[in-house]
C-alpha cells in the first residue's frame, strides 16, 4: 500500500511538467467530517472520518487532441482516507476509475474501471444529496458493489442531439468455461432542456459471489428526474429491483442484532422524493425515501433526511446533515453516507470538503 501511495505522489509531483505536453489535469477532494450513528447493536459511534459528503480522491485527467475532431482521453482515480492518509477501497491505486478512450463528434467510447449508468443516474439527477452526506439515496437505493462501478468496462456515450444523450457499457466476466458469469451490462438515456432534468438507467448483472444469497443475476431499472423551479429544485427518482444480486445491503453485519440476520431483497423497488432551496448563501438538502420488500420477509423501510451546504469559498463548504430510517420485520438498513454504510438507524454528520 506504501507503495501505490508513493506512485500517486510521484505522479503529482511530475505532472505539472507533463501537462503543458499532453494536458493533463490534475484534480481531487478533500472531504472530513464528524459522524455519529446511532441505534445499532453495538452501540452509539462517534467518529472523525473521511469521506462524508464526497469521497476523499486525487485524479489525473488527460486529453491530447488528435486532429478531425477526435481526441484521445484518459482518467485515472484514487481513493483515500484523509482521517488516516490510508488508501481506500481495498489499497487498489485506482480503485475508484481507471480508463482511457477516444472522443469524436460520433461520441465517446472508453475502457477500464467506470461508474455505472445506474449510479450515475442517482448521483447525477434523481439524488439531491449527490448520494452523500446521512442523507443518502443509498440509504434504499441499492447503490452498492458494482452496482456503483465495475471492471473490465466498454463504455460508449453518445454526444447530446436536442436535449438527448446516452451510455450503454458492457463488461465481460472473463471467466474461463462461461460467457455469461460475472458478466455486467447497463445503459441509459437521459433527456436535459432548460429547467429539466430527465434519466432512465438500466444495469444487468451475474454475480458470482460465494455467498449463494447474492450469486446469480439481479437487474435494476431507475426513473430519476429534477426541475430547477429557481425557488427551488424538486427531484423525483424510482427504482426497481430483481434477483438475487440486485440489491445488496450496504451494511451486511446484522447491524441491529436481529435473531435472523435480515436478507438483500430480491424483489423490490424504492422511492425518493427531494428538495434543494437556496437559504441565505447556502442550500438546504432535504429527502424522503421508502423500499417496498415484495418478498415473503415484507422487509420495507422508510428514510428520510436534512442537511445544509455552506459556501465559505468557490471551492470550500462547510455542512451538516441528519438522517433517520424506520425499518419493518427486522429490515436492515442503515443510515450511510458517501463512503461508509453506517452502523445504525440514526446519524449526525458535520464536516468540511474542499474541492481542488
Amino acid at each position: 500500500m506504501n507503495k501505490n501511495i508513493f506512485a500517486v505522489a510521484a505522479l503529482a509531483a511530475c505532472a505539472g511538467a507533463a501537462s503543458a505536453q499532453s494536458g493533463v489535469t490534475i484534480y481531487g477532494t478533500v472531504d472530513a467530517g464528524l459522524v455519529r450513528e446511532t441505534g445499532g447493536a453495538a452501540g452509539d459511534v462517534s467518529k472523525l472520518t473521511s469521506g462524508v459528503g464526497t469521497y476523499s480522491r486525487l485524479g489525473f485527467r488527460g486529453v491530447e487532441d488528435l486532429g478531425g475532431g477526435m481526441s484521445a482521453i484518459f482518467t485515472l482515480e484514487s481513493g483515500f482516507r484523509v482521517d488516516t492518509g490510508e488508501q481506500a477501497e481495498s489499497g487498489n491505486l485506482f480503485s475508484r476509475q481507471a480508463y482511457l478512450g477516444l472522443k469524436s463528434p460520433i461520441g465517446t467510447l472508453t475502457l477500464g474501471r467506470q461508474n455505472t449508468p445506474y449510479h450515475n443516474t442517482l448521483v447525477q439527477v434523481g439524488d439531491p444529496f449527490g448520494t452523500g452526506f446521512a442523507g443518502t439515496s443509498r440509504n434504499q437505493f441499492p447503490d452498492w458493489g458494482t452496482n456503483v462501478r465495475a471492471s473490465n468496462v466498454l463504455m460508449y456515450s453518445a454526444p447530446e442531439t436536442m436535449g438527448f444523450s446516452g451510455d450503454i457499457m458492457y463488461s465481460p466476466g472473463e471467466q474461463a468455461g462461461s460467457a455469461t458469469a460475472g458478466r455486467q451490462m447497463g445503459a441509459s438515456v437521459s433527456f436535459a432542456r432548460g429547467p429539466l432534468n430527465v434519466r432512465f438507467a438500466y444495469n444487468n448483472k451475474n454475480s458470482t459471489s460465494p455467498n449463494p444469497v447474492l450469486s446469480g443475476v439481479g437487474t435494476n431499472r431507475l426513473v430519476a428526474a429534477n426541475y430547477d423551479f429557481g425557488v427551488v429544485k424538486a427531484y423525483v427518482a424510482y427504482g426497481v429491483d430483481k434477483g438475487n444480486s440486485s440489491a445488496p445491503l450496504g451494511n451486511n453485519n446484522n447491524p441491529f442484532g436481529a435473531a435472523v440476520a435480515p436478507l438483500a431483497s430480491t424483489d423490490g423497488n424504492e422511492v425518493l422524493l427531494g428538495l434543494t432551496a437556496p437559504i441565505g448563501t447556502g442550500s438546504l438538502i432535504a429527502s424522503v425515501m421508502r423500499k417496498n420488500d415484495k418478498t415473503s420477509f415484507n422487509q420495507d423501510s422508510r428514510a428520510w433526511g436534512i442537511g445544509y451546504l455552506y459556501p465559505v469559498s468557490k471551492r470550500t463548504h462547510l455542512y451538516t446533515a441528519y438522517g433517520s430510517i424506520n425499518n419493518k420485520n427486522g429490515a436492515g438498513y442503515t443510515v450511510a453516507n458517501n463512503t461508509e454504510p453506517g452502523t445504525g438507524d440514526r446519524a449526525f454528520n458535520l464536516g468540511v470538503r474542499h474541492s481542488f
